[in-house]
Parts: structure tokens; sequence; C-alpha cells
């Protein structure tokens, strides 16, 4: 089984709607994200203010418009590219150098109002260059603005203390922003990682135990397998035991690989809960989940973890193929039973369509998630959401009386007792139940 890439780590979500942190994928993202950063462009209402109203001349008019043309486009240029990351070591540097340009010499010619573009100016040298670099850049642009302000005798102090401290105080929290950022992207990556070594690992166990079970079983099975071929014209009685030998070999052969892939297919709910927020993510539907759901319950077995993570699955699966939702919950609650049983419930809610009216008929998915649970002395309920809109399905299994100590062994996948396969070991290890 092949490990995909987390391609839906691209996808805006609840967490992270604005992406930061995140290169967009496609033209739209692109956009989005640059007119988020354009917003602040607002605080720019001054200097255009001050432009069509205090500046009479045609010359300064026209100076002061082409001038702040120049600077949003090299603002929004160096911005852009940046959270694209096609953003080259040359060009920030000269960028830079223009918005600083362009800052003095509009105050300088225009007058105080135009000190707000130091303020953009700070907050672009934050985000594009490092911080060993940006740390001294805020500052000196600071320095900059209250030195071109001294030469206005009107920007004293309403406009030195008006865009002074913002440019000081954007541009350090600018940088703040950008070192969560980068915390943010080595988190990402270490979580693929961990999730890449952690799906190896399994294909390693499971090809170490494909090894010790067939290894001596094919191995006695070739031998005996000769053997029979030289007893058969001369000791037919014989050859005909090392025959019979041979198929109950191979009976149990068989019991053994499909032991081996049931335990390599038991879900767990972390895993299944990180499939499902992927899912989510790439058919753009909201996932809000139970804080219970991240934490794990201690009192829930392996058997029973592993029904409700199907559930999980094939709700998911649900609603990602049939719903045409666009937010959906995921909820863990403890339930009391009339016969004095304690129950974990497992519910997942979605906006969308709801169940057709008219065909009570289940599918070949919620038919299978049903009879897993009752396997697991649990049950299966389905209907309409509370709200009056979409679909609800809910997962009750068991709880037992003493919470499960956490131990090394509980945390790696075993292989059951022999027995007869359930229907587990009947379907693909890639695709689980059909839905």
């Amino acid at each position: 089984m092949k490990s995909e890439p987390v391609k839906a780590q691209c996808e805006p979500d609840d967490r992270n709607p604005m992406m930061m942190g995140q290169a967009p994928r496609n033209r739209r993202q692109a956009i989005g994200k640059t007119m988020v950063a354009a917003i602040w462009l607002l605080y720019a209402a001054g200097p255009v203010w001050d432009l069509f109203v205090n500046h009479t001349t045609t010359v300064e008019r026209l100076w002061g418009a082409l001038g702040l043309a120049s600077f949003v486009t090299t603002y929004l240029l160096l911005i852009s590219r940046h959270m694209r990351g096609v953003l080259g070591e040359r060009l920030k540097q000269p960028g830079l150098a223009v918005l600083t340009v362009l800052c003095v010499a509009l105050s300088l010619t225009l007058g105080p109002p135009w000190l707000v573009l130091f303020i953009f100016t700070s907050v672009a040298a934050a985000m594009v260059m490092p911080w060993r670099l940006s740390r001294w850049l805020v500052p000196l642009t600071t320095l900059v603005l209250v030195g071109v302000g001294a030469c206005l005798p009107e920007a004293w102090p309403y406009y030195l203390l008006a865009y002074g401290l913002p440019c000081l105080g954007s541009g350090y929290t600018m940088i703040g922003v950008q070192y969560l950022i980068h915390t943010t992207k080595e988190l990402r990556a270490a979580r693929e990682e961990v999730a890449r070594l952690a799906a190896n690992e399994e294909r390693l166990r499971l090809a170490r135990d494909l090894h010790d079970l067939l290894g001596h079983s094919l191995s006695l099975i070739t031998l005996k397998s000769e053997l029979a071929g030289r007893m058969l014209p001369q000791r037919p009685e014989e050859a005909a035991r090392q025959v019979r030998d041979i198929e109950r070999v191979s009976r149990q052969a068989l019991v053994d690989v499909r032991e081996a892939v049931t335990g390599y297919r038991r879900p767990r709910l972390a895993v299944e809960l990180a499939g499902a927020r992927a899912a989510l993510r790439t058919a753009g539907v909201n996932a809000a989940v139970d804080p219970a759901l991240e934490a794990g319950h201690r009192g829930l077995a392996r058997e029973e973890e592993g029904a409700l993570a199907w559930a999980l699955r094939e709700a998911v699966t649900n609603v990602v193929r049939h719903s045409g939702a666009g937010r959906c919950e995921i909820l863990l609650t403890e339930e009391w039973e009339a016969d004095e049983r304690r129950y974990l419930c497992l519910a997942v809610l979605d906006d969308g369509d709801g169940p057709p009216r008219g065909k009570p008929h289940e599918g070949n998915g919620l038919s299978g998630l049903r009879e897993r649970l009752a396997l697991a002395d649990g049950r299966l309920e389905t209907g309409p959401a509370p709200r009056g809109r979409g679909f609800a399905l809910r997962a009750y299994v068991p709880l037992s009386a003493s919470p499960v100590a956490a131990s090394p062994e509980a945390a790696t996948p075993a292989v059951p007792a022999p027995g007869p396969p359930g229907p587990a070991a009947t379907e693909s290890p890639e695709t689980g139940p059909a839905g």
C-alpha cells in the first residue's frame, strides 16, 4: 500500500483560513492572499485625500498619483511574490530601496500625510527579509521616518507620533508573524515526516510478519510436494498422506495470512481522524472536531476502537461523496443506556442534502458498518441531522468497566488469536468497506 502525499494541507480550513505559511496552489488562492495583504492599503487613504484636497496644482497631483501608484505596485509585487515563494533574493533589496526612496521623496515634496507610507515599507521589510536583517531594518526605517518628519515643521508632534510608533510596532509584529509562519512550516513538515515513518514502520512490520508466517509454511509445502512426487509411482498411499499434509499446511498458512492482514488493517481513531480531516479539506467541507476525540479515550478496547474508526471512515466517505455539505461535525460522547451500560457514541453530522426520502435501503458501506458494530456489541443509528437539514450517523460501542492501561504492546497492532476470519479479512486493505 503506497503512502499518498497529503495534498490537502494546502487547502484552507477553519484552523488556517488565510493559508498562513502555505503557498497558493492556484490563481484563485494567489489572488485571495494578495487581496488580504492589499486590505492594509486602506491606510493610504490619507495621502489620497491629501492629494485631491490640499494640493491644487496639476504637477503636484500628477507627481503624487504617479508616485503612489509606483509605491503600491512595488509593495504588492514584493508581498505577492513572497507569499507565493517565488521572490528571488536579487529582488528583495532593490524593491525595499524603491519603497524607501518613494517614501522620502513623496513625504518631502507633498507633506506629512505621506509619512504613512513608511509603515508599509517597515512591514514589507519585516516580511521579505530574514530575521537577522529585518530586526535592524525596522528601526532604521522608523529613524528615517523621524528624520524626514523633522524636516517638515508641521509634522511635529502629531504626525511623528501617529506614524512613528505604528511603523516600529507593525514591523516587529510582522517579524513575529513571520516567525510563527516559519515554525508552522517546520511543524507541518515534522508531522508529515512522522506519518511517513509510521507508514514505513507498518509496512516493515507486515513484511516481517508475512516472512515469518509464510517462510516456514512455503518451505514445508515445497519439501512435501517434492517428496510426494517421488513417492507417487511406488507408494501412492504415503504420497496421498503427504498431499493431505500439504493441504493442512496451506490452509493454516491462509489463516495466518488473513490474521496478519486483519491486524495490519485494524484502524486507529487518531489515524482515521487525520485522514478524515484531509478528505474533508480536499472536498471543501469545514470540519468541526470535538476536543474529546482529539484526546482519545482510555476506556476503549482495541476492537471497539477499530469499530469506531471504521464508522468514522465510512461516515466521512459518505459526506464527501454524497452529501454536498459545507460543514461536518464530529463528536465523541459517553452515554448511559437504560440497562445501565455505558456506551461511547461517535456522531458525524453534516448540513448536506440529508437522507433520500422514500429510500430506506442502505448501501453496502452502512450495512457492513452495522455488522462490524454488532460484532463489537455496538449498534449504528442513522437519520436526519438534529437541525432539520443534513444527515446524522451515530455509532455506539460499549465501554469496559476499567480503563485499558496504556502499554507498548497496546500501542502496536497485534495479531488476533487464531480463529475463523471475520468480515474484515475479506476486504481490500486499500479500500475498506464500500460506501
